[in-house]
This record gives structure tokens, sequence and C-alpha cells, in this order.
């Protein structure tokens, strides 16, 4: 018994002195290990902060800038990588980056805020386009294709990283939708041919002046004196200038998704097929060529190919601003008039 209770207790002895809590000196090398492990320790906690504090910062800077450019509506937004930190690294840099917390915060707010407005301007936008009778689909984007491993958040800290993610995606995916949508208005007519609008004969079905019988007249007759000038009404890229059969001097224009305007009559064009031109360009100026009674600009606008009623898209002198008009008309294929056919 009596060397067992020595046993326990030198071991004791041992443990003590090895944990130095005991006056006893540690040789020279093993406080130089000592000392190399405590700074080694500092280092990978240093090392840890800078790579939790940097990520952070990097992550408030992105997501800065796309609110930014959602809330002013300037600048291209660029999609927030999302980047998961290490639980223990963050753990350890928590003091640190604790002012970062609270600006991460007043971000998520202020992305939900974002995101709702550019829903309703997106609203606004699709009903500006079926006031026209255009079905918005033309201007969206297939579903992006979406993928890759699955990641459960391991913490209550990656689960509000993750939270505040998703709603800087559902920004910018809104966003994204609302920009392809405006960009697509963009080709849809928007100014006026001429600069002073009159009608002398509208779309649809009228008495043809040549020979008095009911006829389709697929655009409206804009009165203008010779040489009067004539604009592109959208951004495109001119299809034909040339001389069409009853459209006289022509000149059709081809603004994208299935959008195209046609001016006909003209004494002069200014354009040639394949030009860029851009919305509210000089292309032509008016004139009598081709079957006509006088001098006017026959503006057609066509969606798919099929003439529609060109009213709507005069009503206002810009329609990205503002569009109150009545739903167009549009005419089967089968029942248009031949292409070289108008007056």
């Amino acid at each position: 018994m009596s060397f067992s209770a020595y046993g326990v207790a030198q071991a004791g002895v041992n443990a003590v002195a090895l944990s130095g809590l005991t006056g006893t000196p540690l040789t020279s090398e093993a406080k130089v290990a000592k000392m190399e492990a405590q700074v080694a320790g500092m280092q990978a906690k240093i090392q840890q902060i800078k790579y939790v504090a940097d990520a952070r910062a990097k992550r408030v800077e992105a997501r800065q800038k796309m609110l930014a450019a959602a809330i002013s509506g300037q600048g291209e937004l660029q999609p927030v990588a999302y980047q998961p930190i290490d639980p223990k690294a963050a753990a350890a840099a928590a003091d640190v980056v604790a002012p970062l917390t609270q600006v991460e915060h007043d971000q998520v707010t202020l992305a939900i805020k974002a995101r709702i407005t550019t829903e309703k301007r997106y609203i606004a936008a699709l009903q500006r386009a079926k006031a026209l009778g255009i079905n918005p689909n033309r201007f969206q984007p297939k579903n992006a294709a979406m993928g890759g491993p699955y990641e459960a958040a391991d913490s209550a800290e990656a689960a509000a990283d993750m939270a505040a993610d998703a709603q800087f995606r559902a920004l910018f995916q809104t966003w994204k939708k609302l920009d392809t949508l405006q960009d697509g208005l963009i080709s849809i007519p928007s100014v006026q041919p001429v600069s002073n609008l009159k009608f002398t004969s509208n779309f649809g079905i009228r008495s043809d002046p040549f020979r008095g019988t009911a006829a389709f007249h697929p655009g409206v007759d804009i009165p203008c004196g010779t040489g009067t000038a004539v604009y592109a009404t959208a951004d495109g890229t001119v299809d034909r200038a040339e001389r069409a059969g009853g459209y006289g001097n022509l000149v059709e224009i081809d603004h994208g998704r299935g959008i195209q305007t046609r001016y006909g009559h003209l004494s002069k064009i200014l354009v040639t097929a394949g030009q860029k031109v851009k919305r509210g360009q000089l292309i032509a100026m008016s004139g009598s060529t081709g079957r006509s009674t006088g001098p006017h600009l026959h503006y057609e606008v066509r969606i798919d190919g099929r003439a529609v009623n060109p009213m709507p898209f005069l009503q206002t002198a810009d329609y990205l601003q503002a569009i109150k008009s009545p739903q167009l008309n549009t005419v089967p294929v089968s029942t248009a008039p031949a292409a070289d056919s108008a007056d």
C-alpha cells in the first residue's frame, strides 16, 4: 500500500511539473518550445481574423455596389457570390468584425426594400407592353440553369449568412428580369416618324383610294409635304432601303424581337440596308412615290410579320415614360395585303 501511495503521489508531482505550475525551472529548450507554440497559436488566430475580416469586408463592399446600382437605377448590377466562412474562424474573429454585423443587417433590410421597388417597376413595365398587345414573354430570357452540391448550414451564423445571401440573389434576379424587359422595350417604336402628326387614312378596312372598293390598309397615312424629314421610331437595323412596288421608295427597319416598322412613298432614302440606326435618327424624306395620290408618309408597325395598328405607338413621344393606349389589333397573316401594295 505504501509503495502504491508513493507512486500516485510521484505521478501527481510529475504532472504538475510538466504543467509549469511549480517552481521547478524548465530547460532552455523547453521554454523555447513553449514560446514557439504560443506564437504559432497567436499567428494562426491572427490569420483566421484576417481571413474572416477580409471576406466580410469584400462581401459588404460587393453588396453595397449592388444596392447603389439597384436604388439609383444606374450602372450594372453584379451578382454577389456566396462565400461561406468557417464557423471556428468566425468565432475567433467575432469581436474584431462585430462592427460589420450591423452594417450587413442594414444592407439586408435595404435589399428587401430595393427588391420590392424593382418588382413594382417590373410589373409596371409588363403593363406597358401588354397595353400595346405585346406578349412580354418575347423579351424574357429562358430560366437560368442552376445546380451544385448541397451544403447544409452548420451554425446559426452560417444560416444567417445564407438567408442574407438569398435576399441579394432575389434582388439580382428581379433586377435582371426588369433590365431584360426594359432592354426589350427599347425595340418598341416609341417616337413620331414625323414632327407633325395628322392622319388622312387609318389602319384597317377602308375604301381603296384608286378602286373605291373595301380594302385592308396595313398602316396609317400621315399627310406631309414632299421633303419632310422622316425619323426611325426605335433602334434597329435597316432591312430594306429600296423601291418596293406600291410602297414606292421604302425603308424597312428590323427592331429585333420580331418587331419591324415600314416607311413608304419616300422621295429620298438616306440609309442603306444593313445600317444600324437609332431612335429619332433621320432616315428619309417623305414624298409621293409608288401607289399614292399625293405627298404623305405611309407608316406601318409589324409584329412577327403581322401588321398591327400603329396608333397606340403614336400616342406618346416616349413610350418608356408613359403609355396609356388601348389594346392594338393584330391582323392574321392570311388577311394581310401583299407586301408591295401599300398606298
